[in-house]
């Protein structure tokens, strides 16, 4: 569906709005992941997963601006900023809510929304040591209305998602909740300095 290109391959370093891209679990070598099935509990929302494959095309999330805000097609995100990240194949948004998690019990994490519109559960802040998040750094993903970091602890599904590990959200930062970003398409800041996509 993508090209994979690893960060070698393009001039820039930085994850930028628009890019498309697989986000890696260090701790747990699994990748973010989200599917047509349904939560059989909590929210009753689109499940969201983390996956060991990686090749599987379910795994592709796009990086966009908060709803109130414009994120320049091609601009580098920066450390802290608020974002929307966007499951490719089902138009949901990256979301949570005070909602249990079905298996370890800690803050459910779904997908939410409509062709990438949903409410402000789906903003998240992107934790990063320098100025901006490069595509080399292991960041922290922190809900900005509840406070929990994106995390994976290698609790696993049965069926219908056999092996599939749960995904959730922690309150307090530490090794589970590390992102590495992984196979991509990165945008680069067009010619065309009039152009303000919101993707």
């Amino acid at each position: 569906m993508f090209a994979q290109c690893g960060a070698r391959d393009l001039d820039s370093s930085y994850v930028t709005c628009g890019s498309v891209v697989k986000l890696l679990n260090t701790r747990h070598s699994v990748r973010l992941h989200s599917h047509d099935v349904k939560y059989g509990s909590g929210s009753g929302q689109q499940s969201v997963t983390g996956v060991d494959s990686a090749d599987d095309a379910n795994s592709y999330w796009r990086i966009r601006g908060k709803p109130d805000k414009v994120c320049q097609r091609g601009e580098p995100i920066r450390c802290g900023q608020a974002i929307r990240i966007t499951h490719m194949k089902t138009g949901r948004n990256l979301h949570s809510h005070h909602f249990s998690s079905p298996l370890s019990n800690h803050q459910e994490v779904s997908a939410f929304g409509e062709n990438g519109e949903g409410d402000d559960l789906d903003v998240w802040a992107v934790q990063c040591g320098e100025t901006y998040w490069e595509r080399d750094d292991a960041v922290r993903i922190k809900h900005v209305a509840t406070e929990v970091f994106l995390s994976v602890t290698g609790e696993q599904y049965g069926q219908p998602i056999r092996g599939q590990r749960e995904v959730h959200g922690m309150p307090s930062p530490n090794q589970h909740n590390y992102w590495k970003v992984m196979e991509g398409v990165f945008i680069q800041p067009g010619s065309d300095p009039v152009r303000h996509d919101e993707l």
